[in-house]
């Protein structure tokens, strides 16, 4: 890896995401003169040009240094065992520099479309999470290890955090494919939830009432598949998928 490239990406890191540390972990701890065992980083650079570096990295996935490193959050600085190998996590954040100065170097090969070429940097995917995962990934997950109603719950946090912030697209597709991944499980009540919550968020969107009659279809509530394809066709005429099963279903 070019590191002159990884230099300039760091540099940028530095000048767009600088965080200053508490005022209490300063006065108990201090950036050591040469830091101990970089292996991506240059190896002979100084604690005073790597502190912007990290605390640059904390602000673009959004975690402090105990995501890292071994310590305890919350504790002095100087409890912190920062040369220690120990948390995965570190070993994570390697490979993903090592990805980025990869990825930088390749977009380096490319003619720019615009005035300037394109760079990636961590905040590109991150946008101040650890995990950049897509609203139905980080929804599957949570469905997938304590089930649909704590999904719900977990969709409500993250509209509530990260609206408006670019983090995740919460626009009506996000949840109606999120809602198809469900019935593609064969999970039709969980499907069914969340294309309720869908319809209630987006009620003008005649595409959602077509996902809510599907799902009542597939678990076999004809009365409300009517009713749901019924209001879709009342919104939207031109909807030939609502008419075709409406036909099926009233013969």
């Amino acid at each position: 890896m070019n590191m002159n490239r990884l230099g300039t990406i760091c540099a940028t890191v530095v000048i767009s995401f600088i965080v200053a540390l508490p005022a209490n972990a300063q006065e108990r701890w201090t950036w050591p003169e040469k830091p101990e065992i970089l292996q991506v980083l240059p190896a002979d650079w100084p604690g005073s040009r790597l502190r912007p570096v990290m605390t640059g990295f904390t602000r673009a996935l959004g975690v402090r240094c105990s995501h890292c490193h071994v310590g305890e959050e919350g504790e002095p600085l100087s409890t912190y065992d920062f040369a220690s190998d120990d948390n995965p996590n570190k070993d994570r954040a390697r490979e993903m520099l090592r990805l980025l100065g990869s990825v930088n170097d390749h977009l380096d090969k490319i003619e720019p479309s615009g005035d300037q070429p394109v760079n990636m940097w961590c905040h590109t995917c991150h946008r101040g999470r650890p995990r950049p995962m897509t609203l139905g990934e980080e929804l599957g997950e949570r469905y997938r290890a304590d089930g649909i109603d704590s999904a719900l719950e977990y969709y409500t946090e993250l509209k509530e955090r990260y609206y408006g912030k670019g983090a995740y697209n919460f626009d009506e597709n996000a949840l109606n494919e999120f809602g198809y991944a469900l019935l593609g499980d064969e999970n039709t009540a969980g499907a069914i939830a969340i294309f309720e919550m869908n319809v209630e968020q987006f009620p003008d969107v005649a595409n959602l009432w077509d996902s809510l009659a599907e799902g009542h279809m597939k678990a076999g509530h004809t009365e409300l598949a009517i009713k749901y394809y019924t209001k879709t066709l009342e919104m939207d005429s031109d909807n030939d998928n609502a008419r075709a099963m409406l036909e099926e279903l009233q013969n």
